[in-house]
């Protein structure tokens, strides 16, 4: 219906936010006593008085205002069904003067009766985000202003809320109401501290529908330091004397979740959406520019902070890449330009400074935890520091549930995958490297329904992804922090040949110790050095110790794979295996030829002195959170000795070459048919054999039907110096 505006019938039904009309209008638009109307988007509730004319809707002055009218123009007024109402469990309330003044004295408002008085007097009647409302308390006319509007229980809203948070909703006597001054207010409302404050966190709020797994502990202690004592109000904080935490560092392996946790703490959160910045955006190339960018990122908490003091709002800043822009200050060298350390001293001011903010929470992701400057990780600053690292195998199971949850609801999932089962293989996968496998899966899956002559043809009722298709997948995504079973199973390729009683003792020995440390409780680090003459198999026994362990993370560090590179490179390399092996619950690192990893030679004698200091000091670090064993072979231990480094491995185990009667049987475990016509041979040489030596002169002699030529074995022997 469309109606004239008018004036309110009197002053004093100004203050009920209702709007008037006569009784025939509202029984035209089907009321009795009172309906609710929309105009211009705004739900108000109508009422009969005498004193208006037909034709006519009495609105005050604050409701002209807000919907933009004036005395004599037409509104159109939409009746809105009483049974879409949506109850409210808090809003929050903003309140000012009526007629606002700079120099208008501060009156002091009871916060108990104010809150009292708008219960009473709006109670049933709807209000919307941003709506002003007028009232008199202690015979002062307020202007209300309403802010956040939360729904009560599961109701979504009405108007495009979701997850109890609405735009729009209806007072009641139960209701919560949040009061605070607003922005630059001289009003002054006592007992706020005694109300019951909400919750910073929504209510529907689920870390596993947030697609967030095995990070229960994490987000726990996250809450704990963080956000405990923002659900307590600002009074009762004070006079505890604490201040908020400000600041935390999310660090740790790739592919863990710190991006993703940060990303969806502004979800749990009822409060300003948060600002998310990558920190090389910071950077650029003018004069001045990085630093306010820093700014820029705190300005909206400044202001507010100014106008509402410990009323406002939590302002989350997440910062990706935090290492990059706050790196250790003067570690740029000569011919840096020195924007990191004025980035650096621009943040620091602004978390910690003078006029530091008490409403801000800075959120700071890194993989290299040990790259940024120490003054920014002190407390008061990005003082919360909590590792995210590689999820175990019930955060496993969390991480598959999560990535399996539509398979399984649109029964693509076959009926053969366990979970459980699938966690327990998937050790040292990050979350990332989880769901990589299952979308590595859900591509043979496809690639089997497609026809590889008509691609157009799909058959996507026999769509299943299977137990099979993950374990192809398996072999597709493998773990950053996983065992390196490739250059492992290239060492022991030839396997190990059982010649006798000393082997059997010494792989009994090795594999009673890696047990020994497995089930200790006291003991996290076990170092072991395989010390023999060269080809006697060292390498070899060691891969496959490391093979047979099952540790979910395998290491091989060989003179081959650092070839080319300088000291420095060298240490580097060999610290961030050792630092990656941390990471894991059971690490096992194979150190191949330890005196060419020092570049010794006997000449002069020559070795690097950084990558000793830094073997010696990596080998007798005791890991902190996990069990670490390094298995070492030398061919040289009294080079080691003298070096000062076999003082840093706990036992020493003798790989001895082979005397005649273990080279016979070598050779009646690899079937040769004439051992006869060779033993004789065999039982003259008067030095230890190594077994790789041995082995080579077998493959060079070796004919038809694994038979060996007599005179070619004698004579390879005395080529390879085995015979005099």
């Amino acid at each position: 219906m469309d109606l004239t505006v008018a004036n309110a019938p009197s002053q004093g039904l100004a203050f009920t936010n209702c709007v008037y009309v006569t009784q025939s209008t509202l029984s035209t638009l089907g009321g009795d006593k009172e309906l609710y109307g929309e105009i211009k988007g705004l739900i108000y509730t109508l009422k009969p008085h005498d004193g208006m004319q037909a034709n006519c809707i009495g609105l005050n002055s604050i409701q002209r205002r807000i919907l933009s009218v004036s005395a004599g123009e037409t509104l159109t007024v939409a009746v809105f069904p009483q049974r879409d109402a949506t109850p409210l469990s808090a809003a929050t309330i903003e309140v000012n003067y009526v007629v606002a003044s700079k120099h208008r004295p501060g009156q002091t408002i009871d916060g108990k009766e104010l809150s009292r008085l708008i219960l009473q007097r709006y109670s049933r009647q709807y209000v919307t985000t941003g709506q002003q409302l007028a009232t008199e308390c202690q015979g002062v006319n307020l202007l209300l202003t309403i802010g956040g509007l939360e729904a009560v229980g599961d109701v979504k809203g009405d108007a495009g809320g979701s997850g109890g948070v609405v735009k729009r909703g209806v007072l009641g006597t139960m209701t919560q109401v949040l009061l605070a001054k607003a922005g630059g207010s001289p009003i002054v409302i006592t007992g706020l501290e005694d109300q019951n404050r909400k919750t910073i966190f929504k209510a529907d709020f689920s870390f596993s529908e947030m697609g967030i797994g095995g990070l229960d502990k994490e987000f726990s202690d996250i809450f704990r330091r963080a956000f405990a004592s923002r659900i307590f109000p600002a009074a009762v904080v004070k006079k505890m004397g604490v201040r908020h935490v400000k600041g935390m560092l999310l660090y740790g392996p790739p592919g863990t979740g710190k991006t993703l946790i940060a990303r969806q703490i502004g979800k749990m959160l009822n409060g300003k959406e948060p600002k998310i910045v990558n920190g090389p955006e910071i950077l650029s190339k003018f004069v001045g520019e990085s630093e306010a960018n820093v700014r820029k990122l705190f300005e909206d908490a400044e202001l507010e902070m100014k106008e509402r003091g410990d009323d406002s709002d939590l302002h989350i800043i997440i910062f990706d890449e935090i290492d990059s822009v706050c790196k250790q200050r003067g570690s740029g060298g000569a011919g840096s330009t020195g924007v990191g350390d004025t980035v650096v001293n621009q943040m620091l001011s602004k978390i910690d400074g003078v006029n530091a903010l008490n409403n801000i929470l800075l959120i700071g992701m890194t993989n290299r935890k040990d790259m940024i400057d120490d003054a920014l990780l002190r407390p008061g600053r990005l003082e919360v520091h909590v590792e995210i690292s590689l999820p175990d195998e019930a955060g496993r199971v969390q991480i598959l549930n999560i990535h399996t949850k539509s398979m399984r609801e649109g029964n693509y999932l076959g009926k053969d995958v366990d979970l459980q089962v699938l966690a327990s293989e998937t050790k040292n996968f990050s979350g990332a490297e989880i769901e990589g496998l299952v979308k590595a899966a859900a591509s043979y899956a496809f690639s089997r329904q497609v026809q590889v002559d008509n691609i157009k043809s799909v058959n996507v009722e026999e769509l299943q992804v299977t137990r099979a298709d993950f374990e192809r997948a398996q072999k597709d995504v493998l773990p950053a922090f996983g065992a390196s079973t490739e250059d492992m199973e290239m060492c022991a390729r030839g396997g190990i040949v059982e010649y006798g009683e000393k082997l059997k003792q010494l792989q009994q020995s090795a594999a009673s110790l890696i047990s020994q440390l497995q089930q200790s409780e006291r003991t996290p680090l076990l170092s072991i050095l395989l010390e023999g003459p060269v080809g006697s198999g060292k390498t070899a026994l060691a891969a496959t110790l490391a093979l047979r362990s099952g540790f979910p993370f395998v290491k091989l560090l060989a003179p081959t794979s650092l070839v080319g590179m300088g000291e420095t490179q060298k240490a580097a390399v060999i610290a961030r295996v050792f630092d990656d092996a941390y990471k894991s619950p059971l690490s096992l690192i194979v150190l191949d030829e330890v005196e060419r990893l020092l570049e010794y030679v006997r000449i002069g004698p020559r070795f690097s002195n950084v990558v000793l200091q830094t073997l010696i000091t990596c080998i007798k670090k005791v890991p902190k959170k996990s069990k670490l064993i390094v298995l070492a072979t030398t061919s040289s231990l009294a080079t080691l000795e003298s070096l000062e480094l076999l003082d840093a491995f706990n036992v020493t185990l003798h790989v001895p070459s082979l005397g005649t009667i273990e080279a016979i049987k070598v050779l009646k475990e690899l079937g040769i048919g004439n051992i006869s016509d060779i033993e004789p041979v065999l039982r003259t040489v008067t030095k230890g054999i190594p077994i790789k030596k041995l082995m080579l002169v077998i493959e060079m002699s070796l004919e038809k039907g694994a038979v060996l030529d007599p005179e070619r074995f004698e004579k390879t022997l005395q080529e390879t110096g085995l015979l005099d």
